[in-house]
């Protein structure tokens, strides 16, 4: 595998990772919670806020590269790691790392896909959560795996808005898909976070 650089090839740090990767061969998300290799430091990769994959500070623009990486993403407690079976690598996740790029609603529920390519049914087993920024807007994520999360895009979130109902309860305005029903409120002590 080479990157798109002037060197043509993949600096040391990610040509070991992608290297562990092509042995495992992983299609779609690989068993990383089943995965405890050593850590190893951290790596200069970094994931943007606007989804976009940072290597050394330029920009991953081989898609399969960053989707073989983000099929080896874990959440730890503490840190974004990417996991193999030999090794573990930290890296910087500044928001998410995922971006919800597209909706529709089928049978109830509210179908979502990512820019990386996976699809969740927003429901029990795929919530979603609502932040809130300095001004009072509202910024959706919704739960891909593990302890990841996708935000959605600005207009995908308006969207979203644009679907939300009223009810006669406390949390009275939401987003209900498959049967949960979603407050649109301040996030609390009890809703998970990326």
């Amino acid at each position: 595998m080479t990157q798109d650089s002037e060197a043509g090839k993949i600096p040391p740090p990610l040509y070991n990772l992608t290297a562990s990767l092509d042995a495992a061969k992983p299609r779609g998300p690989a068993p990383v919670d089943k995965w405890n290799p050593p850590f190893c430091g951290f790596i200069d990769l970094r994931i943007a806020s606007d989804g976009t994959w940072f290597y050394a500070g330029t920009p991953i623009l081989r898609p399969a590269l960053v989707t073989l990486f983000a099929s080896v993403l874990r959440k730890d407690p503490d840190r974004y790691v990417l996991v193999t079976p030999v090794e573990c690598v930290g890296i910087t996740v500044e928001d998410v790392p995922f971006i919800a790029t597209a909706m529709k609603r089928e049978e109830g529920a509210l179908a979502v896909s990512t820019n990386l390519g996976d699809d969740v049914r927003v429901g029990a087993e795929h919530p979603l959560r609502f932040a809130f920024d300095a001004a009072g807007g509202v910024k959706p994520y919704v739960h891909i795996r593990g302890d990841l999360w996708a935000r959605f895009t600005r207009a995908l979130a308006l969207e979203l808005i644009d679907q939300a109902i009223a009810r006669e309860t406390a949390d009275s305005f939401g987003i209900e898909s498959d049967g949960v029903f979603f407050p649109i409120a301040p996030e609390t002590a009890e809703t998970p976070t990326p």
